[in-house]
């Protein structure tokens, strides 16, 4: 794998930090260890609602990006498109990122708390495209897969995030269940309406979708 300095350079290629409040990666937190390691998973309205699910992993956040959202159903497989590494303060971001830059559109921290690996070897479970691990966070908890399928067309690539059977599994619909931010409390609305962003837009993702709370 890459050196957390390498692996950023698509991250910060794409973005202009003049005119993004999205951290730059240059005064990361220290880096967690063992069992202390960060996940987060951040809802993300750009041109399409979807999930941003974080690990980190040497030094920056390996991310995917789950267009419906991770499900509590060990039946349900959902696609989990892998994206460039993040630095590890993106984990903190909630806000409005402006029109016209990268991924423009409404973030809420919509779940965070630690990872713990169930292989031995995290890279090379990454490299076989078997990723097993448990969550410990405010929303999910219990263990996981990521699972490689193939590569799609921007040559990025493509996952499956399932939940494994154990005792919170669950048919419940976690996103609707659950939709408040764990940093703020708010709805997508309500930070897109702090932070100068497209209120009605946000408003879409939100129970009911259709005003601030």
């Amino acid at each position: 794998m890459k050196n957390a300095k390498a692996s950023l350079e698509e991250y910060r290629r794409k973005r202009d930090f003049q005119a993004t409040p999205e951290p730059d990666g240059s005064s990361r937190p220290a880096a967690g260890s063992g069992d202390d390691l960060l996940f987060v998973i951040q809802k993300h309205h750009a041109s399409r609602l979807h999930y941003d699910f974080r690990l980190e992993w040497g030094g920056v956040l390996l991310s995917w990006a789950i267009p419906k959202g991770p499900s509590l159903d060990p039946s349900v497989k959902r696609l989990a498109a892998q994206v460039e590494d993040h630095p590890l303060e993106y984990g903190g971001f909630e806000g409005v990122i402006p029109e016209g830059e990268y991924g423009a559109g409404t973030v809420m921290l919509w779940d965070r708390g630690r990872w713990v690996p169930e292989a031995p070897d995290v890279v090379a479970a990454l490299r076989k495209g078997d990723l097993k691990f448990t969550l410990y966070g405010e929303k999910l908890h219990g263990s996981w897969v990521l699972v490689r399928t193939r590569f799609g067309s921007s040559g990025k690539p493509q996952w499956l995030l399932i939940k494994h059977r154990d005792k919170y599994a669950s048919s419940q619909g976690i996103e609707a269940a659950k939709p408040r931010s764990v940093a703020s409390g708010r709805l997508m609305a309500d930070i897109a309406s702090a932070d100068h962003g497209d209120v009605a837009k946000a408003a879409t993702a939100d129970p009911g979708g259709s005003h601030v709370r």
